[in-house]
């Protein structure tokens, strides 16, 4: 009976991938972004706060390079799940690829995030692991778009008004069942596809993504 009922709990649980291996470039800055103070810690402790105090996540793989290992590692020395590094590549995209590979051979749900959005909630980590574990659809947090958004050519001219109820703005987590994602990244790498994030290999695939609402207050 015991052994039933781990395996149910199991069964409840999903595997979490925090891309974490880009670097403070774009800002100027003289290290990955993620290690730089936000409220008295680094960027990515407190992403990693949130994900080891979500109930439906039982293991964290930290996707970056091998020069911030130590310092994003010191700060899980006394995690209460497992949390693995895996070595992170040149771009985003061959960055999950390589995390894909290195997730427990029994993983069969993922979710995918960005280490920088550092204000996703417990609950946020949560919710998007239950609608992917009850409806078994991929899935991505967003919030709808507020502003009025204008579509402009090359010459900086307005060409069309998008319906605004029809946008949402797309954030992280992502979700996905494993196999699956790694076909389209397979597929990605076959056709030379290049997308800033793993929701747009499935569109391109014609694979349904659900919308699952957040809050706007989780920024990148």
């Amino acid at each position: 009976m015991e052994a039933v009922s781990a395996c149910l709990r199991q069964e409840s649980l999903v595997h979490l991938l925090i891309a974490a291996a880009g670097s403070g470039r774009r800002m100027g800055a003289d290290r990955n972004k993620l290690l730089l103070p936000l409220a008295g810690k680094p960027v990515i402790a407190w992403t990693l706060k949130a994900a080891l105090a979500a109930e439906h996540i039982q293991w964290i793989g930290v996707v970056g390079q091998e020069i911030d290992r130590e310092p994003i590692l010191d700060l899980v020395r006394d995690a209460n799940k497992p949390v693995t590094w895996i070595q992170g590549g040149s771009t985003r995209q061959e960055s999950v690829l390589r995390g894909l590979a290195g997730l427990p051979e029994a993983a069969e749900h993922v979710l995918i995030h960005d280490g920088a959005r550092c204000l996703a909630e417990p609950e946020l980590f949560d919710r998007c692991s239950q609608s992917l574990l009850s409806t078994g659809e991929a899935l991505i947090a967003a919030t709808p778009v507020v502003d009025t958004i204008k579509q402009v050519d090359g010459q900086q001219r307005i060409v069309h008004t998008p319906p605004r109820e029809e946008l949402w703005a797309a954030q992280t987590p992502q979700g996905f069942p494993v196999e699956q994602l790694r076909q389209a990244h397979r597929r990605a790498q076959d056709e030379g596809w290049e997308v800033t994030d793993d929701a747009a290999l499935f569109e391109r695939l014609g694979w349904p993504v659900r919308v699952l609402e957040a809050s706007g207050g989780n920024l990148k």
